[in-house]
């Protein structure tokens, strides 16, 4: 999880340079302040259950989710207007890839905070409803008795789904988990119809 948010960090900073350069490291700042502190509070697992550390994931995923949807609409409003990195097939496709991996990755922490109610309550076994069926989940055979989704199957999760527009390996099972799914194929099909159709366009 650390390391997704310092890849996370790296990308928000490589941004195109017209989101602004003080914006971008406001906000690669900010998402490092808070994975400090949550590593500060529970360091190792992400197992203890308190108030403090729950508002500073939901936190962290929020700046995530603010940053990859920010960046997403100033794409398309680029792509749509043809200005900026529009006009360079080089450009348009490193800030088309950079702004693609940034939603694969707020989505998944988008999945990891709210399903079952997010990690801790998960790592105590919270009796609360999931949002999401894992292949583990729906034949314990294939899985230890005491096996829950960490956060690299959430990740897993979100990278199919932008790129299969549709669940693969784990089923949505509330509304909150179907929305957020089809809001991130959504995104991803309007992103990289729009960028490569924009690419092909300034190749040729």
């Amino acid at each position: 999880m650390a390391l997704t948010v310092l890849i996370a960090m790296a990308l928000t900073i490589l941004l195109p340079h017209h989101t602004g350069e003080w914006l971008r490291y406001m906000l690669a700042a900010l998402e490092g302040a808070l994975l400090v502190a949550m590593v500060i509070g529970d360091p190792g697992a992400i197992d203890r259950r308190s108030d403090a550390m729950r508002r500073l994931s939901i936190c962290l995923v929020a700046v995530m989710i603010f940053t990859a949807f920010g960046s997403t609409v100033d794409l398309i409003y680029r792509l749509i207007s043809g200005n900026g990195v529009a006009n360079d097939a080089g450009e348009l496709l490193q800030a088309g890839g950079t702004v693609w991996v940034l939603n694969v990755i707020a989505f998944a922490f988008a999945y990891w905070e709210f399903d079952r109610g997010g990690a801790a309550a998960r790592a105590h076994n919270l009796q609360i409803a999931p949002d999401f069926a894992f292949p583990q989940h729906l034949d314990p055979e294939v899985s230890p008795a005491d096996w829950r989704p960490m956060f690299v199957d959430y990740l897993y999760l979100a990278f199919t789904s932008a790129t299969a527009f549709s669940p693969t390996d784990a089923m949505p099972l509330t509304g909150r988990a179907k929305l957020a799914m089809m809001l991130q194929a959504s995104i991803s099909l309007v992103v990289l119809g729009l960028v490569i159709a924009r690419a092909v366009n300034v190749f040729s």
